[in-house]
């Protein structure tokens, strides 16, 4: 009987550790999209160099890329890239979203960019990336 119950608590725990595990697995995957999609923004604002403040702005569809696009300023395209990669993080991560802070009056340019997302459980995570050009 004693085994038993001893038994019984020791499989109890091995449950207890491996919904713990999913849980971690589930937040590690955010994390890596996370610094993923940070990642893509910061290649972009390298591409479009001109750019330099207009990505602290709104985005806006401007139809910079894809089937029928037009020739766009720096400014048009970075509204365009922060939309697209706004749609990305919203697809992405549960309750996702994605700022971009630009400090600086002339080159360099300091980019802070923040991505907030919702764990599982209701906790609020972020992942914060500073890029200077």
């Amino acid at each position: 009987m004693v085994a038993l119950v001893v038994l019984s608590v020791g499989m109890l725990g091995i449950a207890g550790l491996y919904v713990t595990t999913l849980r971690s697995g589930g937040g590690a995957i955010y994390r890596m999209q996370a610094v993923s999609l940070a990642a893509d923004l910061a290649d972009r604002i390298r591409a479009n160099r001109g750019a330099n403040v207009a990505y602290a702005g709104a985005a806006a569809n401007n139809n910079c890329y894809g089937a029928g696009s037009v020739d766009c300023s720096p400014a048009l395209m970075a509204a365009n890239d922060l939309l697209v990669w706004q749609q990305q993080i919203a697809g992405t991560l549960p309750g996702g979203n994605g700022v971009v802070a630009v400090a600086g009056a002339a080159a360099p340019f300091t980019y802070t960019i923040t991505i907030t997302w919702t764990e599982s459980g209701g906790a609020a995570s972020s992942y914060l990336l500073t890029l200077q050009i």
